[in-house]
C-alpha cells in the first residue's frame, strides 16, 4: 500500500465546522481540517479572510454556473486545484 494515511497526523482528518455568512445568510460548513488549512492559505495569499474568500468563491460559482449544488464539495475541489497549481509551479492546471 502507499502508506499515505499512516504518515499523516490524525488531526488533518478531523471534521471541523465553521460558521460564516454567504450572500447575507448565516451558514455552517463542515470540512476536514486539511481542507481548512488550504483555504486559509489561499485566503492569506489573496489578502482576504477565509470567510470572505468562501463568499467570493460562492458568488463566482453563482455568476458562472448559476448556483452551487454542494458548497463543501466545491471548496474541496478548489483546494485540490490550488494544490495542483502550486505543485506545477503556479501554472494553471487543466483537468
Amino acid at each position: 500500500m502507499c502508506r499515505v494515511l499512516a504518515t499523516q497526523a490524525p488531526q488533518r482528518f478531523e471534521q471541523v465546522s465553521r460558521s460564516l455568512r454567504i450572500a447575507g445568510h448565516s451558514t455552517s460548513i463542515r470540512l476536514e481540517a486539511a481542507f481548512w488549512n488550504v483555504l486559509d492559505e489561499i485566503a492569506r495569499g489573496e489578502g482576504l479572510s477565509t470567510s470572505k474568500l468562501i463568499s467570493a468563491l460562492h458568488d463566482e460559482a453563482v455568476e458562472i454556473h448559476q448556483g452551487v449544488s454542494n458548497l463543501a464539495s466545491m471548496l474541496r475541489t478548489v483546494c485540490l486545484l490550488h494544490q495542483r497549481e502550486q505543485a506545477a509551479g503556479g501554472r494553471q492546471v487543466r483537468a
